[in-house]
């Protein structure tokens, strides 16, 4: 079904989804987007830099470092 929208096709979804929804919430959407994309590399970015600057270094406790078999 999807695989024959040529280009009018296109033209009249983005021309129906202006109408709808006006080039202001369009925008803001696509800035939001944008931000969170920024963000997701910034983090994958800060996550290779910390693995790879010391492997052996264990991933710090959750549980407040108490023993599992430990009970106060």
């Amino acid at each position: 079904m999807l695989n024959n929208i040529g280009l009018p096709g296109l033209l009249l979804i983005v021309a129906v989804t202006l109408v709808l929804f006006g080039r202001g919430k369009i925008s803001s959407l696509m800035g939001e987007l944008g931000n969170g994309l920024t963000a997701f590399r910034r983090g994958l970015r800060d996550g290779e830099v910390s693995e790879t600057a010391d492997p052996q270094k264990a991933p710090p406790r959750i549980d407040g470092g108490s023993e599992p078999g430990n009970k106060t």
